[in-house]
């Protein structure tokens, strides 16, 4: 059922002729290291779900973010954070000298926005550029689209740590749905919490693509492939291994019960296997996978309508 449900996703999204040539990858598929750092925790707000890729090999990747299957069913979506059992005191915090707001580039369906906040946890050092315009200082930077005559934040990611986060087009008639679990894209290391250093981010907007430079050396290319009601799909590429065998990509998110959670329960395919393993998000071992997906299947009192998300087609070659 999860394998022709993610195959249902692909096939509304490309062409039919290459969604047949999808399903037979298997040959040409790339199984990478999981390692699931995950960790029981009481306060929702802490993002206690960690999964970790690694392998020397990867220099190519997709990233989904797609509705939850009970997406259909809800009637009043949650958004509100839930600080109970949560101590915030030992958090660090660096001061900025304003707060502001900018606009890169604007066109009818597409722009980029970015935003300095009071404080954020980490120094917001790393330049963001579009074209010949430089922007330094931000915390936070939105990818926005029009869509059914309305504005749509699809992406948004923030320079100082590294952390992005996608979501599909509204559901149906939704007015808009929540953002839940966040991913790094880089060499992941930990300072304080897994971060990746960046040196800096240009964007193209012909290609709606991301070049990440990396303080650690090298480089990525974060290009947003489709963006469709039924998920937002993303093509990484990597200019070679990661330094000191760091972990490529990580996922983080949240789980506390699995009534309150952004990520409860993972599923995982193996290179020439048979079937899908799934499993509780925090009993899972981690191994190596050809693809994995995290997300939910019952609602939840936290964030009920964030996207689940899909990390796959891992190759040893570069994306196109």
């Amino acid at each position: 059922m999860i394998r022709s449900f993610f195959l249902g996703i692909a096939c509304a999204t490309i062409a039919a002729t290459t969604c047949a040539a999808q399903q037979n990858i298997a040959t040409d598929e790339l199984a990478v290291s999981v390692a699931n750092k995950s960790e029981p925790v009481l306060c929702a707000e802490k993002d206690n779900i960690a999964l970790e890729f690694t392998s020397p090999a990867v220099r190519s990747m997709r990233v989904q973010a797609v509705h939850p299957a009970y997406i259909g069913m809800i009637q009043t979506d949650r958004f509100a954070p839930d600080f109970t059992s949560c101590d915030m005191a030992s958090d660090p915090a660096f001061h900025a000298d304003d707060s502001r707001r900018v606009t890169f580039f604007e066109t009818p369906d597409m722009w980029l926005t970015g935003y300095t906040y009071p404080s954020f946890w980490r120094p917001a050092n790393t330049p963001v550029r579009v074209g010949d315009r430089v922007e330094n200082g931000l915390h936070l930077v939105q990818l926005w689209v029009r869509y059914r005559e309305r504005a749509e934040e699809v992406l948004v990611f923030y320079p100082p740590d590294g952390y992005w986060r996608a979501r599909p087009l509204t559901f149906g008639d939704m007015r808009l749905t929540a953002y839940g679990s966040s991913f790094l894209i880089g060499p992941v290391e930990t300072k304080g919490r897994p971060i990746v250093d960046l040196k800096s981010i240009d964007f193209d907007p012909a290609t709606k693509t991301f070049t990440l430079a990396f303080n650690r050396g090298g480089s990525a290319r974060l290009k947003v492939a489709s963006i469709e009601p039924t998920g937002t799909t993303l093509e990484v590429s990597y200019s070679g291994a990661m330094p000191d065998n760091l972990p490529f990509a990580a996922m983080r998110s949240m789980y506390v019960t699995e009534f309150n959670a952004d990520v409860a329960r993972v599923a995982w395919r193996t290179k020439g296997g048979q079937a899908w393993g799934e499993s509780p998000i925090l009993s899972w071992k981690g191994g190596e996978a050809t693809e994995v997906w995290a997300g939910r299947v019952t609602p939840s009192i936290h964030n009920l309508s964030a996207p689940d998300m899909v990390f796959g087609r891992f190759s040893d070659k570069a994306a196109k």
